[in-house]
């Protein structure tokens, strides 16, 4: 006789939710501070692994504030996101970048873009990403 149980599968992603306490309040004036932040960010984060190199170069499509995003059809569901994995508080705190990796065309249609969730401590050095979803 066969017993099946129901079990839960889900992919739960990666989510390091900052401290809201702990975030610095930026605004669009601090967006060239963190363009050039991402000269470090973004290695740091796509970089390890076999598929590194891919990753090595890259552009910025988008950096602005998650609540810059509200009615931008594109990026408006990455703070639905933000807030649903850290709160409303964290997410009006916390930054969309979008890149795009031009290594994968014609290889990984997944991978040409990448999207972090980002935020500014200000007990730390800076910048630093808590969520990267691709």
């Amino acid at each position: 006789m066969l017993f099946v149980l129901p079990y839960p599968i889900s992919a739960q992603p990666n989510v390091e939710c900052p401290n809201v306490k702990q975030l610095e309040k930026t605004s669009l004036k601090d967006k060239d501070e963190l363009v050039d932040a991402l000269e470090e960010i973004v290695p740091d984060t796509y970089g390890a692994g076999d598929y590194g190199n891919f990753y090595s170069e890259w552009e910025v499509i988008t950096a602005q504030p998650f609540l810059e995003t509200v009615g931008q059809e594109k990026e408006e569901v990455y703070y639905e996101m933000a807030k649903n994995f850290c709160g409303e508080a964290v997410a009006d705190q916390s930054w969309l970048v979008r890149l795009y990796f031009p290594r994968w065309e014609g290889k990984s249609a997944s991978a040409l873009e990448g999207q972090i969730f980002l935020a500014k401590s200000d007990e730390t050095d800076g910048w630093f990403v808590w969520f990267r979803y691709h």
